[in-house]
């Protein structure tokens, strides 16, 4: 698979180029093509589309003309790809760091939380045997208050 991440376009002459593209040769791929038709063997994609069929009529140059500007506008609609995927990386890329952001936040926050909790309890404790110590205190009072008259 290519990456399409690591892929750098050029344009020459109006013409987008990808430079990652090892092992891929037009020229290679024109002469392997020109031999077929030497041989006088012929593709099998007589229903292709790329020339319509009154490009049959067309002239060599006309042909190679309509095939380049062809090839121009598959380039300019691959740079186009390419750039909204590297758009989509850059917006992965915020995302993965917002992710990671909350999530320390969230650790952040439990940690306060549990804090929190044990604070609460420590005051609940500390609350009961206030009430507790108040009771005692009340029942000596009333004692008291028996005792004198």
């Amino acid at each position: 698979s290519l990456k399409v991440r690591n892929m750098e376009v050029q344009s020459a002459d109006g013409v987008a180029i990808l430079e990652d593209c090892i092992g891929f040769s037009l020229t290679k791929t024109i002469s392997k093509v020109e031999e077929k038709l030497k041989k006088g063997v012929l593709p099998d994609c007589q229903d292709d589309d790329i020339i319509p069929r009154v490009g049959n009529e067309m002239g060599t140059e006309a042909q190679i003309r309509f095939l380049k500007a062809r090839l121009r506008v598959m380039q300019e609609d691959l740079a186009n790809v390419v750039f909204e995927c590297r758009k989509k990386d850059d917006e992965n890329e915020n995302l993965e760091t917002r992710l990671k952001d909350t999530e320390e936040e969230n650790t952040r926050l439990q940690r306060t939380i549990s804090l929190q909790q044990s604070q609460t309890e420590k005051y609940k404790m500390l609350s009961q045997e206030a009430n507790k110590k108040t009771e005692e205190l009340q029942q000596e009072v009333t004692a008291l208050e028996k005792v004198l008259p």
